[in-house]
């Protein structure tokens, strides 16, 4: 039973990483497949919310609001103790921060027009979390563990007022500037709105361990999560296990 739950789980994270190459297939297989997956050992759906994010060591920085999308796997480890295994894949997920200082861009005529501006420096990773859940008889629940993150685009967005706030903007590719792998630890709390599969709401944070940058520079992310996790498909199975009986 544990090589057939480790297999399962091994399958699922890898899985994930293949379908966040594309939100589409992933919204796709999850309306068409959610039954299937959510078994009484596993449950499966869909994560998204609010995230504040910061680089740290930035200086003059901000945190940057961003908006976050993907899917989770709940893997019961053991029944009687309510412990499991929470991975998955935020597909649409960024990181960084607003408020940055401008910098030069040798060219004499985009230097004058964004003066006075600052920049929002935009990160987007796709990021696998794989935690540790305890859940507790009242619903709710902590979870600890850690994140990796694999980074696909970066821009420094540069942002100026000329007539309404921030109407003049450019962006600028980075990528070559910002490591591809990022890794860090996170831990959070819940409520579970009822017992087995069911909405539950959260609060999660990151701390980045590694560093963002190519260069001499030193930052290293972080955010703040506010998230709700919907099973898919867990509404479909009851029933049809309800006609079975029937």
């Amino acid at each position: 039973m544990k090589n057939k739950l480790a297999i399962t789980i091994f399958l699922a994270i890898g899985m994930s990483i293949f379908i966040s190459m594309n939100a589409r297939s992933q919204i796709l297989i999850s309306l068409l497949l959610g039954d299937k997956l959510n078994t009484g050992q596993i449950e499966f759906g869909l994560t998204g919310g609010y995230g504040m994010t910061q680089i740290f060591n930035e200086p003059d920085s901000k945190h940057l609001n961003t908006f976050f999308l993907g899917f989770y796997f709940d893997f019961l480890l053991k029944k009687e103790k309510n412990w499991y295994l929470n991975t998955g894949v935020l597909v649409k997920s960024r990181m960084g921060a607003s408020g940055i200082p401008i910098y030069d861009l040798d060219d004499p005529e985009m230097d004058s027009v964004f003066d006075g501006g600052s920049i929002n420096r935009k990160i987007s990773y796709f990021n696998v979390p794989i935690e540790i859940k305890y859940r507790f008889k009242n619903n709710i629940f902590v979870d600890a563990g850690c994140q990796l993150g694999l980074r696909y685009t970066t821009n420094d967005e540069f942002v100026n007022t000329v007539e309404n706030k921030d109407d003049l903007t450019y962006a600028q590719d980075i990528r070559d500037e910002i490591n591809r792998i990022d890794a860090g630890v996170a831990g959070g709390f819940g409520y579970k709105f009822m017992k087995g599969m069911g909405m539950s709401i959260g609060v999660r944070y990151y701390y980045g361990m590694t560093n963002i940058y190519k260069d001499s520079r030193n930052g290293t992310n972080s955010a703040l999560y506010l998230h709700a996790e919907i099973p898919i498909g867990a509404n479909k199975k009851k029933k049809k296990e309800s006609d079975k009986e029937k």
